[in-house]
């Protein structure tokens, strides 16, 4: 009997501790602080805006093309801040292309927008120089991989 509980509690904990493995794997960083700054970034499918935004500011939809957004805030405030951003994409064999970003204000949000070509499950470096309002100078680096819709 004691065999018998002793398999039962370490199968208990084996599945306890992937569940927590595929739970943590799951989470993906969207955000970094910096100082008294919260910078959130995000890469999203150019499919997901509409066509009449797309219009609106000029912006390409394509399944080949994705969007590389970052906004500055202060911490606990959620309007945007007009901010300096520049930056690049680098490839698994280190083809690198640059992120021209735009500034888009609607309403009280601002926040950037950089267009990017992609191939289908490219996995990209995304490499980020912040001029914060403060004029310090922060760099932002993350990793995402792509898929055409």
């Amino acid at each position: 009997m004691k065999r018998l509980y002793a398999v039962f509690i370490s199968m208990t904990l084996l599945f306890w501790a992937v569940a927590a493995a595929a739970q943590t794997a799951k989470t993906i960083e969207s955000h970094e602080d910096f100082g008294d700054y919260r910078v959130t970034y995000t890469v999203f499918n150019s499919d997901f805006i509409s066509p009449d935004i797309a219009r609106q500011y000029n912006l390409v939809r394509a399944k080949d093309r994705a969007f590389v957004n970052i906004s500055v805030a202060k911490k606990g405030d959620l309007q945007g801040m007009s901010v300096g951003v520049s930056g690049n994409a680098t490839n698994l064999i280190q083809q690198s292309r640059a992120l021209n970003f735009q500034e888009i204000r609607d309403q009280n949000a601002v926040y950037y927008l950089a267009p990017l070509r992609f191939e289908d499950e490219e996995n990209l470096t995304f490499n980020i120089d912040l001029v914060l309002p403060d004029g310090s100078t922060r760099e932002l680096m993350f990793r995402r991989q792509l898929h055409k819709n």
